[in-house]
């Protein structure tokens, strides 16, 4: 594919004030526009030289003192010759400098993400790779930043490889087969076994689409359950700070409370939630109802119980959550069981709370995990915090560590689901059909394939990928 005559210009950094900012021009004419800016700058640059330089306007009056740099084609980012301007970071400034650029005729305002896109078509870089610099600018958590950031040296462009070669491969085998049988006969052997593999790693690829969901986009959790059982005391410890009202009387809390955490560099959005109960008030039933709507649409449920809760009611509260996975905790386990006013041995089978003292002991009982109604907490001592950081991270991730994922995002989803529908369509044409479907769903595979690689890509589907960037990048 070849690209744009045209050069373009744009600043590639935020439009706020800052210690630097940066005009970035790539094509034919950006070392010419550039020098209008900086006509200091000798007519042909050493590439990849910093330049100490003066900036000026049309008239020639100075207007900044920066670095110019140039890097010659193909050896820059998109491939064709490409200048930065590093000024101060005035917006005001930047825009003046960029609008100077754009005077030159051969310069045109690049739209969004267009400077990767130029990178992709000129094959500086695969498609894969291409998304995973837009991932990386949105990143909000470490394990984004990680993820995203081994997209960008191939990770995921190697897995996609690694099932796209052989795919091709194949298809080309049954294609010889089918188009010119003497010279390539027996060529589909163990067809059906080399289809088997395919899907298989497939499958594996696809299996990683809800991690790589959760690392994207972070995790949503709620906590939830019956009024007064210590969901805002709790959501203030795990957030580490006083956002949610606490008080003794029941239905404090009246609408979601969200806040964002970070738990070994998972992004977490933490939601308090109204507790339920039956007959609240007007407004407080319109927090219950917002309740259900967040139990339906987050990742994880934390059901918190208040100390005493029966089985039964543990079960019904499960069904509040439907299909949502649920992980139960006791809450306020310092609930003060009895105070002994002579302080001595504690009854055997009894233990001292972390947050009590000397002369008021909180006793709670040493009962089991089912007794208590699941993993006890407390939100007002802190007591068995840790241990529920440590569950809610098992039940999002079970296993492994989020900055190691392929960050796999719903159009990949999509091709891979469509890939791994055509081989197994073909796998069942091994042994129920003709050749023909098996290399006509082999040629649906590699398509659906190609869309995440960028080797069958449409414009309107590039148009669609590449809209999400921000302009300058």
């Amino acid at each position: 594919m070849s690209s744009s005559p045209a050069t373009l210009a744009a600043l590639a950094t935020a439009p706020a004030a800052g210690a630097v900012g940066i005009l970035r021009l790539s094509g034919p004419a950006a070392l010419e526009a550039g020098r209008l800016l900086a006509p200091g700058v000798p007519a042909s640059p050493t590439p990849r030289h910093a330049y100490l330089a003066s900036f000026v306007d049309a008239s020639g009056s100075v207007l900044d003192e920066g670095l110019f740099l140039f890097f010659r084609a193909p050896h820059s980012f998109t491939g064709e010759d490409v200048v930065e301007l590093q000024a101060h970071g005035s917006p005001r400034l930047l825009r003046m400098l960029l609008a100077r650029a754009l005077e030159h005729p051969s310069v045109r305002l690049a739209g969004p993400g267009e400077f990767t896109r130029r990178a992709f078509l000129n094959g500086r870089i695969d498609l894969t790779r291409a998304e995973a610099v837009a991932d990386l600018v949105a990143a909000d958590s470490e394990a984004a930043v990680r993820a995203a950031a081994a997209g960008l040296v191939g990770a995921l462009t190697a897995r996609v490889r690694a099932l796209e070669e052989p795919l091709r491969s194949l298809h080309a085998d049954l294609e010889g087969v089918l188009n010119f049988p003497e010279e390539a006969e027996g060529a589909d052997e163990g067809a059906e076994l080399r289809v088997a593999q395919l899907r298989a790693s497939a499958d594996a690829l696809l299996a990683e689409v809800g991690r790589g969901r959760l690392v994207r986009r972070g995790a949503r959790v709620a906590l939830y359950g019956p009024v007064n059982a210590g969901k805002s005391t709790l959501f203030n410890r795990l957030v580490g700070e006083e956002r949610a009202l606490v008080d003794d009387e029941p239905g404090t809390t009246r609408d979601v409370l969200e806040a964002r955490v970070e738990w070994d560099g998972l992004g977490i959005s933490l939601l308090d939630t109204a507790g339920l109960r039956d007959a609240p008030g007007r407004i407080e039933a319109l927090g219950i109802a917002r309740t259900r709507e967040v139990l339906a649409a987050v990742d994880l449920a934390v059901l918190v119980l208040p100390p005493g809760s029966s089985a039964a009611e543990a079960r019904q509260w499960l069904l509040e959550a439907g299909p949502t996975p649920v992980l139960r905790v006791s809450g306020k386990c310092d609930v003060v069981f009895g105070v002994d006013p002579h302080p001595g041995p504690l009854p055997e089978g009894e233990g001292i709370d972390s947050g009590s003292t000397h002369g008021s002991r909180t006793l709670t009982p040493s009962l089991s995990r089912r007794e208590r109604g699941g993993l006890p907490v407390s939100g007002l001592t802190g007591q068995g915090v840790e241990d529920l950081r440590s569950a809610v991270l098992s039940h999002l991730w079970d296993g492994g560590s989020p900055s190691a994922v392929a960050l796999v995002s719903e159009r990949h989803a999509d091709a891979l689901r469509r890939t791994a529908d055509s081989l197994s369509r073909a796998q069942l044409a091994c042994r129920f059909s003709s050749l023909e479907v098996v290399s006509g769903e082999l040629g649906l595979a590699l398509e659906a394939l190609g869309e995440i690689s960028g080797t069958s890509v449409s414009e309107a589907l590039l148009d669609a990928i590449f809209q999400r960037f921000c302009i300058g990048k």
